[in-house]
This record gives C-alpha cells, structure tokens and sequence, in this order.
C-alpha cells in the first residue's frame, strides 16, 4: 500500500460540527507530571499520536507503570523521586521535540547518564538552546557536534539554581527549566519572552511551588524546589494546532460553515485567530469556559468572507508559531501583499518551515519573497490550479502534509503528497475529518 496520497478534486461547501483529537501539548506535559504524582492519575481525551506514544514509552522505561486505552489513560506515579534511573539508559524522543527537551528539565539529578535519541528530522533540530540553561544548573550535557541528538544527561546531586533569560519564545526550553527548578534547592528566576504557557498553568493548578508575574513583553517566572504533586485527573480539551487546518480551510471556502467543540482558547495559542480576524474572517468563540487554568471553546467559522493582506505584527508570532504554513495559505487568496517578519523559529520546526511554506506556494503559482525570517505573499483571491503538484523530502513534517491536503482541497489542482503516515506524530485523525467535511456518506472518501 502507497504512503502517497492523490487529491484530484476540490472539497465541496460544507456545513458540519466536528471534534478534533486532544491537545499534543497538554497532554504530554500531563504524562510527564503524572508519572511524578503520588498515585494514580486518569486523563480522559488523551491525544494518542506518535509523539504522545513516544512520552509513555519514556516514562515507563524510568519505572513508571501506564495503562492506556482508547478512552482513558492511567498513570501510577511513583513520587517526585519515583523514576528508576537504570544504568546504560536510552530514552527515544522519536519526533517529539516537547518530550526531548522537556524530559531532560526531569533528569537534571540522575544519578546514571542517559542517553537521548530522536528520528532523522529531531536530530537536525538544535538542543543546545536547552543544554546551555541546563548546564548552568549543574548538570552535564554532551550533543553530538555540540547542537544535536543524540546526547547524553549527566545528572548533579547539587544543583544550583540559576537565573535565565529565555529570549526565542520557546515554551520547550523554558518548561525545561521550569522543571529543572522544581529539582533544584533556592529560587530559580526565569525572564521569559511570551510564549505557550501551558505548563505554568498546570503547575499553578496542582500548587507546585511557582509564581508567574505578566510583564508586557516578557513573564517573569520564579520557581522553587518541589516537595510533591497530588495525583490528579484531566479531560484534555481538543488541540487548537489541530483545528488550524479546518479553520483555514473553512475560512477558505466560498460559503462553508464549521463549528469545532470544546477546543483549548488559551490567549497564548490563538495566534492564528487574531491573524485571520484581522484578515477579514468570520471566526467566533461560543460557550466559553475555564478548565483547570485552561480557556476551552467551541470554534464557528463561516467562509466566503473577503480575505485581506496583512502587515503581520511580531507580538502575535508566538501564539502562532505552529499555525504558520496554514495561515500562509489564507494569505495566497488575500487581497494584497501580506508580510511576516521575524519568524525564523519556523525553521527550527521539524521542517524548516519556513521555506517550506514559500515553496508551497510557489509550486502553487504564488510569488513569495523570503529571507531567512520573514515572508512576502503576493495573495490572489481567484487563485485556482490546474497543474500536478508533488509535495515530498519534507522531512516528514506532519504540518507540512497536513497544509498540502488544505491547499489541494481548496485550490484545485492533481497534489501527490507523499509521506501520508507522517500525521501519525500529532493528528492520526486527521484524514478521517476532511472525509467526513465531503457529504454524510461514510462508505465514499475524499482521497
């Protein structure tokens, strides 16, 4: 069976109410803090992707016992020093770049070195924005040419607390700290650029020793040594990364309409929503509620709306970093010339990103002019393909995938998108929705 998938047809109008899988984000940082609670813990909606199947393989390798099914996950931690640090331990991340650096805020203090590896796309990604902090605690990182996996822990039984100035706006390496410091005696201090904040508010839930203050450009982040973390249940909300593609898709459209049900709001990761409103979409949150810290909504997106070009502002970059390539395509049909800037991180993804979105576009016949941070769109509102498109060497960049089968069923066109399993990481599901957005035919598919 081909990994391939061909996409011949546009997808019709629409108007349906879809549930997209559970938060990636969430619910790795769930695993993670679990398996350090005293006792059972239960999540209900856990994502079951690659990258979350990747966490509970690690954590059962430090000793930690987890039950998985299709509806409910149990994880029986063991205490905040319950991990079995084995000796000659390898721990893979496979593509998962949350568990590869937030896992290793955890092993600051292993008594044994461990090894941590990654697939072909993690191991090109840079991991000494995390050994640097790391070090400073005391522990000892060794990367192989001093940037990549795989690299080895050497944990410190004196660690010292730092002060850190996160400047990227990487959640993953200041959750990684944030860890660190929850193993480190004295008061760790974090200075922050805006970014995800899900694992501060997780921490601020289950009382964990740290207080945050939101300063207008950066949050200052104080963390001190833990003593324990109560088991704790979660119903983890749907993933917002996720329903980007059926957002712009929707909003794509020539009069479709969407509601999407009980997806994470959280201000830090609605980047992609202030962007398109500003584009001219109709995109409405209804029945807002908080969870847990956690801001959750169901999502109606009407399209056929004039689509606008926009001066992108740097300020919303962070909130929708991983939205991107999706919001690049919203741009091809946009009136006008619209311009990103200052998003380089895009090529510190599992792809470089960012040339991957221009190269889509090219391909699709949208002139773009990039630099190694920032994007010219030169949008076409009555863009339509008549072409063969091959998308593949992606890298197997799941976003990269998922964008291509947004753009062959808005646009038109012949697309060959190879690496379809690649959605296997973050959205196995994902083909099964766009299948049932076609009619209410279950036997005929889309693709």
């Amino acid at each position: 069976m081909t990994n391939s998938l061909l996409i011949k047809k546009k997808l019709e109008n629409f108007n349906k109410t879809i549930t997209v899988s559970g938060d990636k984000s969430i619910s790795i940082r769930w695993i993670l803090l679990a398996s350090l609670a005293n006792g059972m813990s239960k999540a209900q909606n856990l994502l079951i992707s690659e990258d979350v199947s990747a966490t509970i393989k690690a954590v059962r390798k430090l000793g930690i016992r987890v039950v998985l099914n299709e509806k409910i996950c149990k994880i029986y931690g063991n205490g905040i020093d319950g991990f079995k640090y084995k000796k000659n331990l390898i721990l893979n991340a496979e593509n998962s770049g949350t568990l590869g650096r937030l896992i290793l805020g955890f092993l600051v203090n292993t008594p044994n070195p461990i090894k941590i590896t990654g697939d072909k796309s993690l191991s090109k990604r840079d991991f000494k924005r995390i050994s640097d902090p790391l070090s400073k605690f005391g522990a000892i990182l060794k990367l192989k040419n001093k940037k990549n996996l795989p690299l080895k822990i050497y944990g410190s039984k004196n660690l010292k607390p730092i002060k850190y100035v996160e400047k990227k706006g990487s959640a993953q390496c200041k959750s990684a700290v944030i860890f660190a410091g929850l193993r480190t005696k004295g008061t760790t201090i974090i200075k922050a650029k805006k970014s995800r904040n899900h694992t501060e508010l997780m921490c601020k839930y289950l009382g964990l020793p740290i207080s945050v203050k939101n300063k207008k450009k950066y949050d200052e982040i104080k963390i001190r040594k833990l003593k324990k973390i109560n088991s704790f249940n979660y119903k983890i909300p749907s993933d917002i990364s996720s329903s980007a593609f059926f957002i712009a898709l929707t909003v794509l459209s020539t009069k479709s309409k969407l509601l999407i049900k009980n997806v994470n709001i959280n201000p830090s990761r609605t980047g992609i929503i202030q962007i398109l409103k500003r584009m001219g979409a109709s995109i409405i949150f209804k029945n807002q509620k908080t969870y847990k810290g956690e801001k959750i909504a169901n999502i109606e997106i009407k399209g056929g709306r004039t689509l606008n070009s926009i001066n992108c502002p740097s300020k919303l970059n962070s909130g929708a970093i991983d939205e991107f390539l999706v919001i690049f395509l919203v741009a091809a049909k946009a009136n006008g010339v619209s311009y990103f800037k200052d998003i380089g991180e895009l090529n510190q993804k599992e792809s470089p990103r960012l040339k991957w979105g221009s190269k889509i576009l090219n391909k699709m016949g949208i002139k773009t002019i990039t630099t190694n941070s920032s994007i010219k769109i030169f949008g076409n509102p009555y863009l339509k393909i008549n072409k063969k498109i091959v998308i593949k060497d992606y890298l197997k960049d799941h976003r990269v995938f998922m964008t291509s089968v947004i753009a062959a069923s808005v646009f038109g066109g012949t697309w060959n998108i190879h690496d379809k399993d690649s959605i296997k990481t973050s959205f196995p599901k994902f083909l099964d929705i766009v299948n049932s957005l076609k009619n209410n035919d279950k036997k005929k598919k889309y693709y």
